[in-house]
């Protein structure tokens, strides 16, 4: 692979915040993807306390080179203080799904 592609996963606190967050990743061609899944519940802690929401999980498809883009405009549209930004490269995929993301990721 030429290029190195990446899954990044974060999580919205409603299904409005993460449609946002999806668009503008799509329109500004940061992300050629972005999945939402059906509300998932989710237990963590935070500030010495245990914790349980309901999310909306976000899967990005992006390439590398655009990670710092997206970091940056996660952290500017997320509602969290500390939101989660976990990014997975991609080892293995589809040659021409792998070509349409980077079709649809260059600036």
């Amino acid at each position: 692979m030429q290029h190195q592609y990446l899954v990044v996963s974060t999580t919205c606190p409603d299904e409005v915040q993460a449609n946002t967050l999806a668009r503008a990743l799509v329109e500004s061609r940061i992300a050629a993807c972005v999945h939402i899944s059906a509300p998932i519940r989710s237990i963590y802690a935070w500030e010495g306390k245990i914790c349980e929401e309901q999310e909306f999980s976000l899967q990005i498809k992006c390439l590398q080179s655009r990670y710092s883009e997206l970091e940056q405009l996660v952290l500017r549209l997320h509602p969290y203080q500390v939101p989660e930004i976990i990014a997975v490269p991609v080892t293995h995929g589809l040659p021409a799904y792998l070509d349409w993301i980077k079709d649809n990721t260059q600036p």
